[in-house]
């Protein structure tokens, strides 16, 4: 009996009609999410565009603040010795100015020749190369001639012709990054600016900032994006040293000339990643096919080339890098790929430093520590180092 009366309440509660009112209420609450939804992807469009048509202004800003958060540890370092920030950024700017200027100065030499040689060492690849072309041509014709007997309908087949691509995409990364020089001086210039004022940014941020917690918070982001991209930063470019010396050391013992210059190159290659490792072993391959008189003892040089950036990025830089700092395959891939589209070269060499930064914030920042642990690369969420609380504690301390 009881049941029953239950029933028949529940019965009455569902029959009694809702608040026309909370009904209205939830539909505008609805209507106001998908207008938010919409002018965040408007703002993400306005800003993507803008950023793809701004990149001459903006690519000495970007590179500028990058270099200031790599090189502020060791700016605050130097403070604590008693060296001024000013004193310390001009004398850091000026290391960094010296070692550009000597690198260019003995590489300019051997790059201009190889740029000069450019046509010629086209057409003797295609030369040495015609055999090969002419092998891989009979076998698309065995095929093709395959396909037509197997083809029922009778369906003509257009033939293919097998062209050498003598522009390759060796001149064209050279003449993008030669086009950055300007740009890196500018990025230089407002790098000693930026180190010079010290902690003066640090401050306005947490100024800017109206709660005590708040202020904690964005002063634990600043200082965790300053380490986590010196640390990669730096990581990365001894790993790439200890690469390009590897691949000079290989070349040499292959005969190939100029070893020195392509260790050099391999160095600044690798900061571009995936594209810098296949711009390499085909630049490699083709002074090798032109250097050697046998195209198979030719190959070995750019297979050494391969072989050796392969052991970097898949056991090397895992290794010394971290976990902290070891980043999803997937999302450096889809990453580089976007800055290629939207910068070129630049934004080669900056979608991983970028990532860094996205993944240091997320990580600081609770609504969106999952996006962060999805950008790691163990799928399993940190937790070493990303407590809040305690980092706003260390860096209250450190304040």
């Amino acid at each position: 009996m009881a049941n029953g009366e239950m029933r028949g309440a529940a019965a009455k509660d569902d029959d009694t009609p809702r608040d026309p009112y909370l009904d209205h209420t939830e539909q505008g609450v609805s209507e106001l999410r998908k207008i938010r939804r919409l002018m965040l992807c408007t703002f993400l469009l306005a800003m993507f565009t803008a950023t793809y048509f701004a990149r001459d202004v903006l690519l000495p800003i970007v590179l500028a603040i990058l270099l200031t958060l790599t090189l502020r540890p060791a700016v605050r370092g130097l403070q604590r010795i008693g060296i001024p920030p000013g004193i310390s950024a001009v004398l850091l700017m000026l290391a960094i100015g010296l070692g550009f200027a000597v690198a260019g100065y003995f590489l300019s030499g051997p790059i201009g020749q190889m740029a000069a040689r450019a046509p010629q060492i086209g057409a003797e690849v295609q030369f040495k190369l015609a055999g090969l072309m002419d092998r891989l041509a009979s076998i698309r014709e065995v095929g093709a001639q395959v396909t037509e007997m197997a083809d029922a309908a009778g369906a003509t087949e257009e033939k293919m012709e097998v062209v050498v691509d003598q522009s390759g995409p060796i001149p064209s990364a050279v003449g993008s990054v030669a086009s950055i020089g300007s740009s890196l001086v500018a990025a230089m210039i407002l790098t000693l600016f930026l180190l010079a004022s010290g902690d003066f940014y640090h401050r306005r941020i947490v100024e800017a900032s109206p709660k005590l917690h708040d202020k904690k918070r964005a002063l634990t982001i600043v200082r965790d994006v300053e380490k986590q991209i010196s640390r990669y930063l730096g990581a990365i470019t001894i790993i790439n040293a200890g690469l390009g010396f590897a691949i000079g050391i290989a070349l040499w013992i292959l005969g190939l000339p100029m070893p020195h210059v392509w260790g050099t190159l391999a160095f600044l290659l690798n900061f571009m990643p995936f594209i810098g490792a296949i711009i390499g072993t085909v630049a490699v391959g083709a002074f090798a096919l032109v250097s050697f008189d046998t195209v198979p003892y030719a190959l070995l040089a750019p297979l050494a080339y391969f072989t050796l950036t392969a052991i970097e990025g898949n056991f090397v830089t895992p290794m010394l890098v971290g976990r902290r700092l070891e980043l999803n395959i997937v999302s450096v891939f889809v990453t580089v790929a976007f800055w290629i589209w939207l910068w070129g070269v630049p934004g080669a060499v900056l979608a991983v430093p970028f990532l860094v930064v996205v993944k240091a914030v997320c990580d600081n920042v609770p609504s969106l520590r999952a996006f962060g642990g999805f950008l790691s690369g163990d799928p399993a969420m940190k937790t070493e180092g990303t407590d809040p609380d305690r980092g706003e504690k260390h860096a209250t301390r450190a304040a």
